[in-house]
């Protein structure tokens, strides 16, 4: 005996991740992200800036900042991959 599901094709491909609903929340959510990075780059660009007194910085503290730049670029760019994509890696 099959059952039948009571939603059609059509609305069930609305909500896959290629539909275009879908498309439209990962679009915003990028957008979302992409406003989150650059908050944080500014607030890391004016902590490694330092106007103060002794604000030079340590060479581990650069270090910790480089990879966290780094690691920011990744999820920038997993991030675009899968919108453009259209699925996880």
């Amino acid at each position: 005996m099959m059952v039948q599901d009571a939603t059609s094709a059509s609305e069930v491909d609305y909500w896959t991740i290629e539909g275009m609903r879908s498309q439209q929340f990962s679009v915003g959510i990028f957008i979302f992200m992409m406003a989150g990075v650059l908050v944080f780059a500014a607030i890391i660009y004016r902590f490694m800036r330092g106007d103060g007194k002794g604000s030079k910085l340590k060479l581990g503290e650069k270090v910790m900042f480089i990879w966290i730049i780094l690691g920011t670029t990744a999820a920038v760019i997993f991030g675009a991959l899968q919108l453009l994509q259209g699925y996880l890696f």
